[in-house]
């Protein structure tokens, strides 16, 4: 199974350390697939700037960042005489980057807590940056598995088919971009792939930011997986004609009761997934769980985004990449940037201890330590 994309004749995660220890490097995500470029956060600023401008997004890989964000604070609080209350205050202007991936809430709040255990200036760092490493690799860990357990659901298909093709529908970008390594959605389509299995991607372009055109097909297109890019609306046709085989997608918070909040256009894949009788699956790690939440229609909050993300276009034109206007300059748009899927759409949940359905019930026994009071 791939883990790292090869760029330049090595390998490279989304985001790593510089040797220095003091400056976290990632690639900028809104230029791809056009340009490949770098970009280096030093400060909490940087961070925040980072998740909020999507120079770093889905759902991990945000929880990732904010947690090394954490240790930049704690890098910054060397000099400040009441450190716990600068960490504390910096970690909630953290947490308010993006309202809806949990992962973010759940990685600061985990380095937080290591953090403040220690005594010292320098034992605090050291704290954070251990705490932030191991959250790195246990979501590492977590997708690979993730993709372990979602190979049977296509491998179970392929013999079905006789060894033809199977047809996979995913939505957003949900691979190793979004997640360190392997990726959630994409981890069962790389197993499969690594075993042989003859499979076949429809990409959504995934409107407004494209996040499927661009990073899903350049993800897949390296790896030398078969994809095609479709319009987000093309999915419901393909699935009526018997063209998608499985739709497995990804989840920025799925309560405790297993409804899930996932990009814009989500919950259409699911409706009409149910109304053709195609499996649709969520595959998650168990940071993308909000414990405390029951109703994901009331309870879990929707970013709205900036309107001009739907008013502008960006594209490659003559070795410049531009942003260009396709609305009338005067139209107002509403950009909401995720929809909430109701678990009774939802076949199943993949996640690093296996697959179950998308009830609390089911949940709850795949998870008991981490059981709702």
């Amino acid at each position: 199974m791939p883990k790292q994309e090869k760029i330049c004749s090595k390998h490279i995660r989304p985001i790593w350390l510089s040797q220095n220890l003091k400056v976290i490097k990632v690639i900028d995500q809104r230029l791809l697939p056009h340009r490949f470029m770098v970009a280096e956060l030093k400060s909490v600023d940087d961070v925040i700037n980072a998740i909020k401008e999507t120079c770093v997004r889905g759902a991990p890989l945000i929880g990732v960042t904010a947690a090394y964000g954490v240790y930049l604070a704690a890098l910054n609080a060397e000099d400040k005489p009441a450190s716990n209350d600068f960490l504390i205050k910096e970690c909630k202007r953290i947490k308010s980057a993006r309202p809806t991936a949990i992962n973010l809430t759940w990685a600061v709040d985990k380095v937080l807590a290591e953090t403040l255990k220690a005594k010292t200036s320098s034992g605090k760092i050291k704290a954070a940056l251990n705490e932030a490493e191991r959250i790195v690799e246990t979501e590492v860990e977590n997708c690979k598995k993730i993709g372990e357990n979602g190979l049977n659901l296509i491998a179970e298909i392929s013999r079905r088919k006789d060894n033809q093709t199977v047809n996979i529908l995913t939505h957003c970008n949900a691979g190793w971009l979004a997640c360190v390594e392997y990726g959630t959605a994409t981890a069962p389509i790389y197993a499969a792939f690594e075993k042989g299995i003859d499979i076949h991607v429809w990409v959504d372009e995934t409107r407004p930011l494209n996040q499927g055109s661009r990073l899903t097909a350049w993800e897949l297109g390296k790896q030398g997986v078969k994809h095609t890019v479709i319009t987000d609306n093309a999915g419901g046709h393909l699935m009526q004609h018997g063209m998608v085989d499985i739709v497995i997608v990804g989840s920025d918070r799925t309560t405790r009761t297993g409804d899930v909040a996932n990009k814009i256009g989500t919950y259409l894949k699911a409706l009409a997934a149910r109304d053709n009788n195609v499996p649709f699956y969520v595959a998650l790690p168990s940071s993308a769980f909000d414990w405390n939440l029951k109703d994901g229609l009331k309870e879990i909050p929707i970013e709205m985004r900036d309107p001009d993300e739907i008013r502008y276009v960006q594209g490659f034109d003559q070795g410049a990449i531009k942003s260009v206007l396709i609305t009338p300059e005067s139209s107002p748009a509403a950009n909401f940037a995720f929809d909430v899927t109701p678990a009774r759409l939802v076949t199943g949940l993949i996640t690093e201890k296996g697959i179950c359905k998308a009830t609390e019930h089911d949940i709850n026994n795949m998870f008991p330590e981490s059981k709702s009071t």
